[in-house]
């Protein structure tokens, strides 16, 4: 009567799965709440190897249905999205729409649009930070030949907005009176190029940007030489109202007349915030192809025939990586000066949420 029950096959044979792979025991438990370490990691192993084989089921399955549709002539079936941090981004309320009539409404009255209308030929002051370094020059050397119309200014001990006696020029009143339209300073750190800082004339605005990965145009295999064409621009991924003010004042840098015919072309790339620069130009190969009998009775035969067009890019260098620090209202102003935009670490809530 009060004996135990004998069991089945079929429990004996589950009991024997269960001992086998932990993981059919609680499917729903994590193995981050397993305390012992070796059940643990068992039961990850087989987690990690049952999801790495219905994948592969899944991308078996597709082929299957791919190469039935391509033999019956039907519609592809679509692809599946990977998924990645840009289109798993976190929303934005001020993510710009092609219909926005505020957005177009004000950038016909903002700070750079005489110079986008093609009504202002922009003209630009470059100077250092007050320590400079010996990687400095060739840095500054080669932003001149990338920005047409841009002209080195030597800092020495001068401050950028400090009223000093005798023969101390303000940089900002200095460019105003010489009709400059930008200030790019260029600060380092340990001898070494780490920061821009672009200032609008005459009334703002200031941006500051950390500069990174910095590489030479010597230090570029295969690299060319740029003429002095003007660049054609191009501007990626500003999607936010912050992104567009930034890309746009970016832009004001550069005549809005790029001569095509130079084949160059200068590229700012926003990505998770992080935007990449990069100067290229195009070159276009077309190679001929020669008869294969030296004789013949034809003229065309014996001609020279053109071969495909082949379109290859030649980096020109330098290649950096700017990360927007901060936006400020007006000329720069460390001490009174009101930002429109400033990034904190506390912002940094999601590795989703993008500014730009």
């Amino acid at each position: 009567m009060g004996g135990k029950r004998k069991k089945d096959e079929g429990e004996v044979a589950a009991e024997e799965e269960r001992e086998v792979n932990p993981c059919n025991k609680k499917r729903q438990v994590l193995p981050s709440t397993i305390k012992n370490k070796d059940k643990r990691v068992v039961v990850h192993s087989h987690l990690k190897h049952e999801k790495k084989v219905e994948k592969r089921k899944k991308q078996i399955d597709h082929e299957a249905k791919e190469k039935k549709a391509m033999e019956l002539g039907e519609e592809l079936p679509p692809r599946p999205t990977p998924h990645t941090i840009e289109n798993r981004r976190v929303p934005d309320e001020t993510i710009c729409k092609p219909d926005d009539e505020e957005l177009f409404a004000g950038n016909d009255v903002d700070e750079f649009s005489g110079i986008l209308k093609r009504e202002i030929t922009p003209k630009i002051l470059i100077t250092t930070c007050c320590f400079n370094s010996t990687r400095i020059p060739s840095f500054i050397s080669e932003i001149l030949t990338v920005i047409p119309n841009a002209h080195y200014f030597k800092r020495g001990t001068y401050d950028l907005k400090k009223v000093t006696p005798f023969f101390v020029v303000q940089i900002v009143v200095y460019a105003n009176e010489k009709d400059f339209k930008s200030i790019v300073v260029v600060h380092t750190n340990r001898r070494q190029p780490d920061a821009l800082l672009i200032i609008g004339l005459p009334d703002g605005p200031t941006a500051h940007f950390k500069l990174s990965s910095l590489v030479l145009h010597k230090d570029i295999k295969n690299h060319g030489n740029p003429t002095l064409h003007m660049p054609e621009l191009v501007m990626n991924n500003f999607t936010t109202r912050l992104g567009h003010r930034v890309g746009r004042m970016i832009q004001s840098l550069f005549p809005q007349d790029p001569n095509f015919r130079g084949r160059r072309v200068v590229t700012f790339h926003n990505q998770r915030d992080f935007i990449f620069f990069r100067h290229h130009r195009y070159i276009f190969d077309q190679k001929s192809i020669k008869p294969l009998n030296g004789k013949g009775k034809n003229k065309e035969t014996n001609e020279n025939k053109l071969g495909k067009v082949i379109t290859r890019l030649q980096e020109c260098g330098p290649r950096f990586m700017l990360k927007s620090i901060s936006l400020q209202h007006g000329t720069f102003d460390t001490k009174g000066g009101e930002y429109e935009w400033l990034h904190k670490t506390k912002m940094d809530t999601s590795h989703r949420r993008f500014f730009l």
